[in-house]
């Protein structure tokens, strides 16, 4: 076929085929003698493919990374990419969302008082940019694809003083058995790493499905629990629709976020769960800020400088206010110390 050719049988123009050459997606071949293009069916199913891509705005980049393992047959990796890109859209949909609040309050506003209220329009404005701040914000300097093959080992060393992992097990069986998992019932656990928790919960012939921004981590966990569904994705921007579960469950996850990004990843997993549904969350935190001061000090005092700058190095959540949150968003809770860093957290949607 000849460019107008394929043109006319893929409904696109010779310009954007064109494009594509120029970016390296595609390689037709040239007559010799007359130096025009010639496509193939191969060069035809390659264009589709780069069209469904675009489709789901894949950047052209990452297309031609997709298209290269789909040429070495790695279809693990080309998955990757369809997850990534997924993942992409449901951040991208988290802040339209965020952004079309922001505008009702500000019809709102301005129904309410046109002539004044422009500094509550800024106001609100500034509210939305730092929101979106805090959302894109996240990074994982902690590498957990460099300590995917090591985790569950890591979990199970002891320490003779302080250990970050310390009642790994009975703490997982915990918010297992808190969670009280039922028949039928489809759960999320967020953070699910190599699939540890999830493990417990099954069992219960639950549905379980698992988000993780690690890849590596996914696919040990993927090793262990084959038949789940696991997403890329995380706690700002949980890649699944409203209401899609019956309960979400967290493990030694939550952490990894600042106090302020804790309450938007709370305010995602309400998004996702159903009307009473559950959420249990496990996690390395102090009842309050007063507990922390004094923890901290005890560590100085024994001059464990090593201990404080493991504790600092992370976010570890002041209780106090995710159960000051989840109290006012609708939900009845129930704590558990566990020990002196480790607690859990069972609430129920009351709405």
């Amino acid at each position: 076929m000849y460019i107008k050719e394929l043109a006319q049988r893929l409904g696109v123009t010779t310009r954007t085929i064109r494009f594509y050459e120029e970016k390296g997606l595609i390689k037709p071949r040239k007559n010799a003698e007359n130096q025009y293009r010639t496509f193939s069916e191969q060069d035809a199913w390659r264009i589709q493919t780069i069209l469904c891509l675009r489709e789901v705005d894949m950047p052209i980049h990452e297309i031609k990374s997709a298209l290269s393992y789909l040429d070495q047959g790695d279809h693990e990796e080309v998955i990757y990419y369809l997850q990534l890109q997924r993942a992409a859209m449901f951040a991208d949909m988290t802040r339209i969302k965020d952004r079309l609040s922001t505008l009702d309050q500000m019809i709102t506003e301005y129904h309410s008082e046109p002539v004044a209220t422009w500094e509550k329009l800024w106001a609100l404005t500034e509210k939305s940019k730092l929101k979106q701040e805090k959302r894109n914000a996240w990074v994982d300097r902690w590498h957990f694809d460099r300590q995917a093959n090591q985790y569950d080992i890591q979990v199970q060393s002891e320490s003779a003083d302080f250990h970050v992992h310390q009642d790994y097990d009975q703490a997982l069986d915990q918010i297992a058995c808190s969670i009280q998992p039922l028949a039928d019932e489809i759960g999320l656990d967020i953070g699910i790493g190599t699939g540890n928790l999830t493990l417990r919960l099954i069992p219960s012939d639950c549905e379980m499905k698992g988000v993780d921004q690690s890849v590596e981590m996914l696919k040990i966990c993927k090793e262990k629990l084959p038949d789940i569904e696991t997403r890329i994705g995380n706690f700002l921007a949980i890649p699944y629709p409203d209401q899609s579960f019956d309960f979400i469950v967290t493990s030694y996850a939550l952490h990894h976020l600042t106090d302020e990004q804790k309450l938007l990843a709370l305010t995602e997993m309400k998004r996702v769960l159903k009307p009473t549904g559950r959420i249990g969350i496990l996690d390395l935190m102090f009842t309050d800020e007063a507990e922390r001061i004094a923890y901290l000090e005890g560590w100085k005092q024994k001059e464990r400088f090593d201990v404080i700058s493991t504790i600092e190095d992370e976010y570890y959540a002041d209780k106090s206010r995710l159960v000051s949150w989840l109290d006012e968003h609708g939900y009845q809770v129930d704590t558990e110390k566990i020990n002196d860093i480790l607690h859990c957290i069972t609430a129920v949607r009351l709405d």
